[in-house]
């Protein structure tokens, strides 16, 4: 039987460079130790706390602490995951740590929802790609840390992100440069982390990646209201959020929390849309409202918030979405990547303060 002190004195071998005569477990690195028995064989998962200006130098101490973690009669399989480590207690208050400076980028933009299941990261991507199409030079983030969904999406799952001057450079995938943890983690690993822990790989994600230079940076954030909306909302420049909703009120009651909780935080609300407001039969052109329809457009006017548009639910959309080809890229003059078009001119016409949305 496996044991936790086996299993620390295994990481009790492997020492940092940076760090002579210490190890990951007298630095107080280890912050997560997990195994489990998968498909008969015995996985142990760690996370490994560092600090965050030693970044991905220390990848290499990964692979270091898998192999030791793997000698240990019993274990399989070992995962070595990096996480910026928290700031130790201090006995007096101190100033937190500031906004995250993203200098090469002109202007943020989040793209929420809710509840999670409407869409929102398909919706995330198509804009970015009809931001681009406007002739934009854009970045995404993934800041999903529990499910992200990138990699898949934009058809890039599997790769691992390069890295030089102890920067992370973004993958690019579709002109996009992208940043997810799920180039990080194997994609069938679950990420089982408390708050703490994701508000310090969301910060990891923006400050130790090289971002370079963009017009703008899309942000998919996880769905409802939770510790990644107040880091993303505290540590970043957010010049506004698009929310996605579907037509049903139970997906509508969710919707206008994350509008309260956006105003709560000082944040702009660009607008509503809503996705798989309606279903064309591609057949016959007959329309069915399978999830009934405008009722974001509807929630919008009471809220006295624009409405970006409608979205419909469409077989194409979801192909793309799972072959990892934006419907932006494999139909870019097609009704669904219109209507994406229309409703990214009017987030980039908003972020520039022109009067492009609409609030009826």
């Amino acid at each position: 039987m496996l044991s936790r002190d086996a299993l620390l004195d295994a990481l009790a071998r492997v020492a940092p460079a940076s760090a002579p005569g210490q190890n990951v477990v007298s630095l107080g690195w280890v912050e997560g130790l997990a195994w489990r028995a998968e498909n008969g064989q015995m996985t142990v998962n760690v996370s490994l706390g560092v600090p965050p200006d030693l970044g991905p130098s220390l990848e290499p101490l990964c692979r270091e602490a898998e192999a030791a973690l793997a000698a240990v009669p019993g274990v399989d399989r070992a995962r070595v995951v990096l996480t910026a480590q928290r700031p130790p207690a201090a006995p007096a208050p101190t100033t937190p740590r500031g906004p995250i400076a993203l200098p090469g980028i002109r202007r943020i933009v989040g793209v929420a929802s809710g509840k999670g299941g409407v869409g929102k990261s398909t919706t995330a991507v198509n804009l970015a790609i009809a931001l681009r199409d406007l002739g934009l030079s854009v970045a995404m983030l993934d800041a999903d840390i529990y499910g992200p969904s990138l990699p898949r999406l934009l058809g890039v799952a599997g790769t691992r992100p390069a890295s030089g001057s102890g920067r992370l450079k973004p993958v690019v995938a579709h002109d996009l440069s992208v940043m997810s943890i799920g180039f990080l983690v194997p994609e069938e690993d679950p990420v089982v982390w408390r708050g703490p822990m994701v508000a310090g790989a969301l910060e990891q994600l923006l400050r130790d990646v090289d971002w370079g230079e963009h017009d703008v940076l899309v942000i998919d954030m996880p769905p409802g209201t939770g510790d990644a909306h107040l880091t993303l909302c505290q540590k970043v420049a957010l010049d506004g959020v698009a929310i996605v909703s579907t037509p049903q009120d139970i997906a509508l009651l969710d919707a206008r929390k994350g509008l309260a909780m956006f105003q709560k935080m000082g944040v702009r609300v660009l607008g509503f849309i809503e996705n798989m407001s309606y279903y064309l039969c591609p057949a016959c052109g007959h329309r069915d409202d399978i999830f009934s329809t405008g009722g974001a457009r509807r929630a919008a006017a009471d809220l006295g918030t624009p409405f970006l548009g409608a979205l419909p639910l469409d077989i194409q959309v979801r192909e793309g979405a799972d072959a990892g080809i934006p419907v932006g890229v494999s139909a870019p003059t097609g009704p669904h990547a219109h209507a994406y078009a229309e409703i990214a001119r009017q987030i980039w016409a908003a972020l520039n303060g022109e009067d492009g949305a609409r609030a009826d």
